[in-house]
């Protein structure tokens, strides 16, 4: 048994060591502070980062002793990592049809993708039919045009709706594409209750960074929630939300504020969920994720693991979760689309590459890989395969997978997580103080802050103080776009249109009227509208119908102008 004495030694000559190591990294300071250095911003997003890492910046004991699968979750929710199950290799694709995008996903799986992710074209993702006046020109541009049951089946043929896990990205209209999805999955004998995968429907988000809504807030948040009561009782395996930093960082945000805003939106949503009477161990587990893997490797490691422990704590301390899956936080990771040049194009699969890596050691559950060519066009086949390739390189060639959070315990690594979690404190103090979430939406808080960040990056970028590899430095004045691309042309719209005016011509066009006019009865009440908008979408009502008929009660959201 160790004697009092003997503890006293052993701390003496611990704090003697630390003295010695303070004098060693004071005198080292010294030198590298006369040094010759490069005129380049030395920082992450928005800090400057300390040019080496000691154990004086080393973790709090307590958290060194952390282990994957174990509460706060800071290294990792499961406790088998990568060793038990590889992340889902999951690639972002829609464009032209239905029937264009079913070819697509069927191209992907047999090229060993094991989850499907739909791109909705603009007109889809504000909630607009592709033989809408507003949608001309715009019908699969950008992804798949859906407007009614019939393309979700189209978009779905041949594809067992339980043996898949799917992510829609939609927000605005989500909730009437979750149940077209459901329809779908019925027709084809699946019920609810085993579909998996998940539907974006982070509305926050929206009115915060990427604009693509239709209700005013307070409505959409109704639906939102309407979605998780509906789905803990029919849909239980199904992510009915995926609360997504990625968007927010997109506009310009830095990695704290992509961290404190992603979390702060699911805060309010948790809160939502509870005024509903919903406990919140009913839906707290199938609430996951998204978040921006930018190019600062590290920063965007510790952002994660970060995530995880601010979540785990918040849900456990303040809103009283007692299941675990409550506390878990899981999510999905897609590599920077605003990272992604122009310019010699090629340079897009390393920078992908690194990102990819970024968000593996970072414990992310699934991954998209963006194609070197998404800053010109849609991806071609062939830019997908090599971006699907560059995660089955990093799973199957590099050993990463086999060892969990191999950076845990790094002095730089967890130093900038613990900045991370403590920058994201500060600024879910200054929410607070706006009133909130909604408060700070309606004040144009949160834009304003993307806004300066974003103008900050652009400033930095002409004054050359943070180099663009091909675009302010190793340029080539005589380069040209040599790489392949997609091109959409109108042939989708026109045979959209034909499509969509033989399902008006088919239909049960009185069935249609009496399920739209329930819905809108229904909308001025309190009751959930899921039920009565998968009456809709079965009886073949299209998306803008069912969206129509929800604006009559709730109108149609108009930002504010903020100066």
């Amino acid at each position: 048994m160790t004697s009092i004495a003997e503890l006293s030694e052993t701390v003496r000559e611990q704090q003697a060591e630390l003295a010695r190591l303070r004098t060693e990294v004071a005198q080292w300071r010294a030198r590298y502070d006369t040094g010759a250095k490069r005129d380049v911003a030395y920082i992450n997003s928005a800090d400057e980062v300390e040019p080496v890492y000691t154990p004086l910046d080393g973790p709090d004991p307590e958290m060194a002793m952390e282990m994957p699968g174990e509460w706060p979750y800071t290294r990792g929710i499961h406790p088998t990592g990568y060793r038990g199950k590889l992340w889902t290799m999951r690639q972002f694709a829609g464009f032209g049809s239905a029937r264009d995008t079913n070819e697509r996903f069927k191209f992907l799986l047999s090229q060993g993708q094991t989850g499907l992710s739909v791109a909705f074209d603009f007109p889809t993702l504000m909630g607009y039919d592709a033989d809408h006046p507003r949608s001309e020109g715009e019908v699969g541009k950008t992804g798949v045009s859906i407007s009614s049951l019939a393309d979700m089946e189209t978009l779905f043929e041949g594809i067992p709706l339980d043996k898949v896990s799917t992510s829609m990205t939609i927000n605005g209209p989500a909730l009437i594409l979750y149940c077209f999805y459901i329809a779908a999955a019925e027709k084809q004998g699946v019920p609810a209750s085993k579909i998996r995968g998940t539907v974006q429907n982070d509305i926050l988000k929206e009115y915060m960074a990427q604009h693509a809504w239709c209700f005013p807030i307070e409505p959409a948040l109704r639906l939102i929630v309407d979605g998780f009561e509906w789905s803990a009782q029919h849909a239980p395996l199904f992510n009915t939300i995926s609360i997504s930093g990625y968007h927010i960082r997109e506009a310009g945000s830095t990695a704290a504020q992509e961290l404190a805003f992603t979390l702060a939106d699911g805060f309010t949503y948790v809160e939502r969920g509870i005024a509903r009477g919903l406990d919140v161990d009913s839906f707290a587990p199938r609430l996951s994720f998204f978040f921006d893997i930018h190019n600062d490797f590290f920063e965007e490691i510790a952002k994660l693991r970060a995530a995880r422990r601010i979540w785990a704590r918040v849900l456990r301390e303040k809103f009283g979760a007692k299941d675990p899956k409550s506390w878990m936080l899981r999510f999905h990771s897609q590599t920077a689309g605003v990272t992604l040049t122009a310019q010699q194009p090629v340079n897009n699969v390393a920078r992908v590459a690194y990102q990819a890596l970024a968000a593996v050691l970072g414990g992310t559950q699934s991954l998209h890989t963006n194609s070197m060519d998404e800053t010109l066009a849609l991806p071609t086949e062939e830019a997908v395969q090599v971006a699907l390739r560059t995660q089955q390189i990093l799973a199957y060639e590099t050993g990463i997978p086999n060892v969990m959070d191999p950076l845990g315990g790094s002095y730089y690594v967890e130093s900038l997580t613990d900045s991370l979690e403590a920058e994201a404190e500060s600024l879910f103090a200054q929410i607070e103080e706006q009133g909130g979430v909604v408060r700070g939406l309606e004040e144009g808080w949160f834009q304003r802050k993307i806004a300066e960040a974003a103008s900050r990056h652009q400033w930095e970028i002409e004054q050359r103080r943070r180099l663009v590899v091909g675009v302010n430095e190793f340029t080539d004045d005589d380069e040209e776009i040599t790489i392949p691309l997609l091109k959409v042309g109108m042939d989708a719209e026109r045979a959209q249109r034909e499509q969509m005016a033989n399902m008006r011509a088919t239909r049960d066009n009185a069935a249609v009227q009496v399920n739209l006019d329930a819905l809108r009865t229904a909308a001025r009440g309190e009751r959930n509208l899921v039920p009565l908008i998968l009456d809709c979408a079965r009886s073949y009502a299209t998306l803008y119908e069912i969206r129509a008929a929800l604006e009559d009660v709730f109108g149609a959201y108009r930002e504010p102008v903020f100066f």
